[in-house]
């Protein structure tokens, strides 16, 4: 069995947290508290905790000529789920931080990604392999 994932983040409005995961992005909602929200993110356990204080951009670091929002978090994802992922923002209107496209291409490490940002303005990547025995490689 792979290990779950656990991440705890913080939002400044759980209503805004939970229509963006819950809608947007198609994720379970699990325990809440008026507080936190869990939600099942592929499987895995992300949990938005109300901290307005502790919400926005910090800082970008450049790979393949894009500026990558860092801290980011996401999924490697199989590349028909990320397709469909990609489509489904588009079609709700996600403004991308970075627009799906292939990175690395015809490297080692070749990738599809894509960055948005939650209504808190956490950054989320998602990215998808063809060869999943690429995902480490140098």
């Amino acid at each position: 069995m792979i290990p779950y994932f656990h991440l705890a983040f913080p939002v400044n409005d759980l209503n805004q947290a939970r229509k963006f995961y819950g809608e947007v992005l198609g994720c379970k909602e699990g325990r809440s508290d008026p507080a936190w929200v869990d939600f099942d993110l592929y499987g895995h356990q992300i949990v938005a905790h109300l901290q307005p204080a502790a919400v926005g951009d910090r800082a970008s670091s450049a790979v393949d000529g894009h500026g990558v929002p860092i801290p980011h978090f996401g999924l490697i994802m199989e590349m028909g789920d990320w397709e469909n992922l990609a489509q489904r923002l588009k079609a709700a209107g996600i403004k991308f931080v970075i627009e799906p496209y292939v990175r690395f291409e015809g490297l080692p490490g070749e990738q599809a990604t894509m960055f948005v940002r939650d209504p808190s303005g956490n950054a989320l990547e998602f990215k998808a392999f063809r060869d999943m025995s690429q995902i480490f490689a140098k």
